[in-house]
């Protein structure tokens, strides 16, 4: 990481986190965790418009600092950089933010996905996974993966007091991973645990389709928990 990245030393509250792709439910559900932790949160949309008025309702409903801009300004605000974008959009849309996310702490939080009459299933991403293209992309970022396997309606239902999961955070930077573990631990109910080096990022992203299809079994919002840790 470059001398001013954010680092575990930096406080969590004198941060600010930018979610790319932040009107979209996940986006918007981790902003309201986030927002509801006291951090202070930008969210970023191809419209800025559009993230504005996401960020106007979200600041009202929890009372947090939240604001809304255009995908590019967002990067550029944000110390942590959260990537929650659809996966047709992700390799152009990081090329084209590469300036914004330079020497920055980049959580990929992308499942690579695809559905059919059988269900969901994970595709086959050319570096291995979507967490390994964003490495790949921005080489003078630190690239963490993060928050793949968390049910965006629990995240957005205030009614939902405790987000109990677990979040498996992947790197090859122990103080960013560290960082983003603090970062999970920050949402009650959510806890940050490492889960290996980016090469395993597309196990962890191909679960998401496990998850989904024991959601439709059962009617849940099924998530992970780590056993012995």
């Amino acid at each position: 990481m470059t001398e001013n990245a954010a680092t575990p030393s930096s406080s969590l509250s004198d941060l600010t986190i930018a979610i790319l792709g932040g009107t979209g439910p996940q986006g918007r559900g981790l902003a309201r965790r986030f927002a509801q932790a006291g951090l202070t949160v930008v969210l970023g949309s191809r419209a800025a418009e559009k993230a504005q008025a996401a960020a106007a309702e979200l600041a009202e409903a929890t009372g947090g600092a939240v604001t809304g801009a255009a995908n590019a300004d967002a990067a550029a605000a944000g110390d942590v950089v959260l990537v929650v974008v659809p996966w047709d959009g992700h390799g152009e849309l990081l090329r084209d933010l590469k300036p914004h996310l330079d020497g920055k702490v980049v959580v990929d939080c992308v499942n690579p996905l695809g559905f059919d009459k059988q269900g969901p299933f994970a595709l086959k991403v050319e570096e291995g996974s979507a967490t390994e293209q964003a490495a790949a992309i921005l080489t003078d970022s630190t690239v963490v993966g993060a928050f793949h396997n968390v049910s965006a309606v629990l995240l957005e239902d205030p009614e939902v007091a405790s987000i109990d999961t677990d979040v498996l955070v992947l790197g090859d930077e122990r103080e960013a991973t560290d960082l983003v573990q603090a970062l999970a631990d920050s949402v009650p109910g959510m806890r940050g645990v490492y889960a290996g080096r980016r090469r395993n990022a597309h196990q962890v992203e191909a679960l998401t389709a496990n998850l989904i299809a024991m959601n439709r079994r059962y009617k849940a919002h099924a998530g992970v928990r780590i056993t012995d840790v």
